[in-house]
This record gives structure tokens, sequence and C-alpha cells, in this order.
């Protein structure tokens, strides 16, 4: 997502009717990350361990008092209106001012970070990622105080917004988000709306919200605000003005709902994008009643769609052709420093296509044993001398519990191969083997073409394909 996030932010910079879930005023009053370990057993994969609801997708908008957070928020809202979308506010967890602060009021610094209940954002952010559903403070900003007997109630949804000030200040919050937007608006034009709306909608004067201003808004700008600048993936420029920005922001948005959830918690596990003819293949090669024949055929046809995806993520350099009308064309070139190494045996059916895409490549072996499920050992490997030198195309088929690929990616990293140059290619993955391999190697990326539900108590992915091997070569009953 980093590497989206900045061609996103690049344009940001160079360019110059909302679905809310359960937002209402009531007067009642009202999770971390598995750990796979290196050697699972059938109770060590309890499907509880694992998101059984869909991830929401966390935005934080951050910028300077009026700058336009509540507009680009509005803006992106409406145009996700196929999502469920909830807005939370970090002005609804402002600390009610004691007494002795009211009696002072226009001594307190409302921009401090210490202004605002930060542990209660958390818990209800939480909450709401976990699919609960939270009551959301309402803070009267006449009073002072938080309204006793109200509060908002919001439900789990889609899209969660964290919207404030200081919403990238504290690094447990910014944690929580898969997207974090700035919104950078001029300081004349911030000023020029705060007194708007400080005097009309919350009763202020003048020369109170300008002295207000020069003691607390803008030095807590300039110490806090600013400096959270630099945790955000994309900059918005003039705010809700730059509607190229937002209509960026949104497209952006989409394509990551339409993600498996696992891919917004590792960035480098990439599913090729899923049409008919991919499921229609799937269908196929998943009946226990195929043919050896069209299992094969089918086979063949999807291992060559993963191949192409993950050549797609190998680095290039740009190249200049003169075409036959004597034009210049600018493209690309390949990579020239690849090699495939398919793990035994499954690993080999996937060979044919990698050397159908790539003229002449090299590819080595590896072959893992495995002394029942809970152990391994590595007996065989032939590789390239000098695979410290390559990219690394690891071809595996299925990826299980991940211990086979944790081995065999171990030993391309001893062999001098930085992990960040293995791409992992397999047909279908479950859940155990991505957060196994993702956890110990987060910079490797994975490829795949259907992420399974998990696997059951023999270690057989679900509802999987079978040993793919004895399919594919024919060596099952």
């Amino acid at each position: 997502m980093a590497d989206e996030s900045k061609a996103i932010n690049y344009v940001m910079e160079a360019s110059s009717g909302p679905h809310f879930s359960g937002r209402r005023l009531d007067s009642a009053a009202a999770a971390a990350s598995p750990s796979p370990t290196p050697t699972p057993t059938p109770s060590s994969y309890p499907f509880r361990d694992f998101p059984t609801h869909k991830q929401p997708f966390v935005i934080g908008v951050s910028g300077g008092t009026a700058s336009g957070k509540t507009t680009v928020c509005d803006m992106i809202i409406q145009q996700l209106h196929d999502h469920r979308v909830v807005l939370v506010n970090q002005d609804s967890f402002y600390r009610g001012l004691t007494p002795a602060e009211l009696k002072r009021v226009h001594e307190y610094n409302f921009d401090h970070p210490d202004a605002f209940d930060t542990e209660q954002l958390l818990e209800c952010a939480e909450k709401l990622k976990s699919g609960q559903s939270v009551h959301i403070p309402i803070y009267d900003f006449k009073t002072h105080q938080r309204c006793s007997d109200d509060f908002r109630q919001v439900n789990a949804s889609d899209v969660i917004i964290l919207e404030g000030i200081l919403v990238f200040h504290d690094q447990r919050v910014r944690n929580m988000m898969n997207m974090k937007i700035f919104v950078d608006t001029d300081a004349d034009v911030r000023l020029a709306r705060r007194i708007r709306r400080d005097t009309v909608e919350r009763g202020r004067d003048i020369n109170s919200v300008l002295e207000q201003y020069a003691k607390f808004v803008k030095p807590a700008f300039d110490d806090f605000i600013l400096p959270s600048k630099k945790y955000a993936d994309v900059v918005i420029p003039r705010g809700g003005d730059n509607h190229v920005a937002i209509d960026l922001i949104v497209q952006h948005i989409h394509t990551k709902l339409g993600q498996h959830d696992l891919c917004k918690i590792y960035p480098n596990v990439y599913v090729i994008q899923s049409t008919f003819q991919i499921r229609g293949m799937h269908t196929l090669i998943r009946d226990r009643d195929i043919s050896k024949h069209d299992f094969v055929f089918y086979s063949d046809r999807v291992i060559r769609l993963v191949v192409e995806h993950g050549l797609g993520h190998l680095p290039f350099t740009e190249k200049q052709v003169v075409t036959p009308t004597g034009s210049v064309y600018t493209g690309v070139d390949f990579c020239k420093k690849l090699c495939g190494v398919s793990i035994v045996r499954s690993g080999e059916s996937m060979e044919n296509a990698l050397r159908a895409c790539c003229k002449g490549i090299k590819i080595g072996k590896i072959l893992i044993h495995r002394h029942g499920d809970n152990g391994k050992q590595l007996i065989y490997e032939k590789l390239p001398k000098d695979i410290c030198e390559r990219h690394v195309l690891l071809l595996d088929p299925v990826l299980a519990t991940g211990n086979s690929a944790n081995e065999a990616i171990e030993l391309l990293i001893q062999k001098g191969v930085p992990e960040s140059h293995i791409i992992f290619l397999n047909l279908i993955s479950a859940p155990e083997g991505i957060h196994c391999v993702c956890k110990r190697f987060p910079s490797l990326k994975i490829v795949t073409s259907e992420i399974d539900v998990g696997l059951n108590g023999e270690f057989q992915v679900i509802p999987g394909m079978g040993e793919f091997g004895d399919r594919y070569f024919g060596t099952d009953d």
C-alpha cells in the first residue's frame, strides 16, 4: 500500500446522499493478530483466531483547524454510496472541563493532545473494527461538557473514518488505519473559516476567537498537527476544492474494499483479480470427478495467470525502441536477473508456465521431506550458483500450513537472496499459511489466485483441491 499511496500523493500535490450505519441519538445509558507457531498442530488453528467478519477499511483524516476535513469526509462518504460508512469525529472525545477549568476556560488549550480522551477513542475504534456497535459521546462546545444522557450509537460498517486535528498524534490510533489523509489548506483560509464557524455555531466573539488562535491554535498546529503530516499516505491540497484528489482516493478505497481481508493486513499479499473465467476454472479443478486431462489443462491456465501476475511485481527499467513506422516507443525492459525455484514435487507443475513466459529461465529445486505433519526436514536442493544476485519466483501450487514454504524461504535467504527479492507463487492459499509466512518474512511477496477458508484437522486446505501433485501427475488413486 505504501507504493500506491506515494503514487496517489504525487498526483494530489500536482493537482491544483451518504449511507450512514446506525447514526442516531439515544437517551439510554449505555483482538490481536494470531501468532502462528513454527510447528502447528490442529488445535493451533482454531478458526476463532482469524477474523470471522469482514474487516472494515479504516481511514484517518487529519489537518489543521477549519482545513476542510469534514468536507473531505462528506465527499468521500457520498461517493462510497454503495458501502456502509461511519464517521467518528475526534471532537466527540473531548474531556469535559472541571469546574476550576470552566472558570478559566479562556486559558484552556483545546488543541493540545491532553484535551482528548484518546483511550476512549481507541476503545471505540477497536470495537468497531471487531464488528461491535459502540456508543459515541456527544460534546457540547458551548458548555464544554459531554451530554450526560445522550450518545450516538454507531454500528459496524464497511468503512470507518476517524477525523480530527490530532488523530495521527497517537501511534496506537495511527496503527489502526489502512489509509491516512492529511488535508492541507492555507493558514489564512483556515483562520477565516474558524472565525466564521466559532462566531456563528459556537456563540463566541471575534476577539476571543483571535486571542485563542494566537495563544493556542497556531502554536498547537506548529507543535503537534503539522509534524503529523509526515505520517500521511495522501496529502490533499485545498481540501474539499480538490475534486481530482478525492476522486482518486475513492477509486483507491473501492479497490481496497474489493480485496480479501488478509491483503489489508499484509500489503505484500496479492490475489489476482477474480473473473467468471477464473472462477469457472477453479470450479473445474476443484471438482473431484474431473478427468486428469481436464485437471491438468485448466490448472495450467490458472498457473499461467498467476505466473504472469507475479512477473508484474518484478523491477523494470525504461527502454526506448524504434517501431517499424520509424517512431520511437518508450516502454520498459524486463528484469534480467531472474530464476525460478520449485518446491518438489507439486511445484514442478508450475515450471512449464514459467518457461513459457520467460525464455531460457533457470529453475532450481528444493525437496523438503516431512516426518508427519509436525516435523520437516530439507533433504535436497539444487540452485543456480549466482542465485544471490537474482530475483526468485518460488513455486508451490498450495500454501497450507506454511511449514514447507518457510523452510524453502529460509534456505534461499541463507544462500544470500534478499527477502524482498522472493515472490512466492501459488494457486490457492490457506489463511493459516499466509499468517505463518508473512509474520516471519514480511518483505516477501505472495501471489495467489484464491484464498480459501482454512485448514481442517488433517492440515488439508478447505475447500481446497486435494493432493495437487498426485492429481496433476496422475499418481492419485
